[in-house]
């Protein structure tokens, strides 16, 4: 019986809440337990053996009583069920409006891509101030040899901010908002051409402190910003692979360390053992130094010219197959990159 000064509501709660003087909580489970549990039991076990539908059943069912009131004839041919909301035209847009924003906003990104470069590129040109305009030989060697190894550094910290942009990415492609596809093509069409146009400062700035000739700066500079493309598309592949950053620097450290040793500075064909001669013809950072040298050298290098250029077994006639070659390994390592990003390093659910 409720009594009648309280509302029925608290008579109610007092009942239900353990601990208090009215507390009836225990008869009351026992009374649902006995009375309502048992059929309440047999409805739950016959809706979890009813398949129920699934996401894209339950839209095609919403369109289908959507168009029950509707006179147009030929709409639900029309209509059909996509795993995105908007085209992929539509999601590399957004992607590249965000992705500019965020760059633009991120003071620190621009820095580490363009103002550290081009810091670099003073100092370094300090150090090798005038070397170009000495005699062609050794020491043209050893500073075209450190440059390209510095400009193939350069996206080597990228690694740790591409894959923390992959863990955010994951999350929102689990959900559906965009593919992994849009997410790269934002990527590469703002961050590589950002962190291109860094080298190419870089680069510029040595070799104009260098002293370097404007007739040697196309291909100077050409092969030097390839091979800066290359070891960026390997970083990328890298990081889209590796769990996390320091194993990212383990596995790219092997592939950065046999480029420099078959350069053909430190390892030459006429040391190499002849069951690595194959290592030679697939080195970007060997075609990059021949070219290089070679055009340095000129048609007619002097003896201590010719001398280095014997000696490193660096001849000239295979710049386009140094070129396809490396043109190949870019887009291997991008084509593995999207694999990499796709059906690696998935959340668990």
């Amino acid at each position: 019986r409720v009594p009648c000064t309280p509302t029925p509501a608290d008579v109610y709660l007092d009942l239900l809440t353990p601990g208090t003087d009215e507390d009836d909580s225990d008869a009351l489970v026992a009374a649902f337990a006995e009375k309502q549990k048992p059929g309440l039991d047999i409805v739950v076990d016959a809706a979890l053996g009813a398949k129920g539908l699934t996401a894209k059943e339950l839209l095609i069912a919403a369109h289908h009583m959507n168009l029950k009131d509707s006179s147009e004839e030929g709409s639900d041919s029309k209509f059909k069920v996509r795993p995105y909301a908007v085209s992929f035209g539509t999601q590399l847009g957004v992607l590249l409006t965000r992705r500019a924003r965020v760059t633009m906003r991120n003071p620190g990104a621009m820095g580490m891509q363009l103002g550290m470069p081009t810091a670099m590129g003073i100092l370094w040109g300090l150090l090798f101030q005038g070397i170009c305009r000495k005699e062609f030989g050794t020491p043209q060697l050893l500073f075209i040899f450190m440059m390209l190894i510095m400009l193939s550094l350069q996206s080597l910290p990228m690694m740790s901010l591409f894959i923390d942009e992959r863990a955010i990415m994951k999350r929102e492609t689990s959900e559906r908002l965009y593919s992994t596809g849009a997410h790269i093509l934002s990527s590469f069409a703002i961050v590589v051409p950002v962190s291109l146009l860094g080298a190419m400062i870089q680069t510029l700035i040595i070799l104009g402190f260098a002293g370097l000739q404007v007739d040697y700066l196309p291909t100077v500079l050409g092969w030097t910003l390839l091979l800066f493309l290359l070891f960026d598309s390997l970083y990328s592949c890298v990081a889209a692979a590796a769990p996390d950053g320091n194993q990212a620097m383990i596995i790219a450290t092997p592939f950065l360390i046999l480029c420099i040793l078959f350069s053909g500075l430190i390892i030459t064909k006429a040391t190499a053992p002849v069951y690595l001669l194959w290592i030679f013809e697939v080195s970007p950072m060997r075609y990059a130094m021949q070219a290089i040298m070679v055009e340095l050298a000129g048609p007619a290098p002097t003896a201590e010219g010719q001398g280095v250029l014997h000696s490193l077994n660096y001849v000239a006639g295979e710049d386009m197959k140094g070129v396809a070659v490396i043109a190949c390994m870019i887009i291997l390592l991008r084509v593995l990159q999207v694999v990499f990003m796709k059906f690696l390093n998935n959340l668990q659910k």
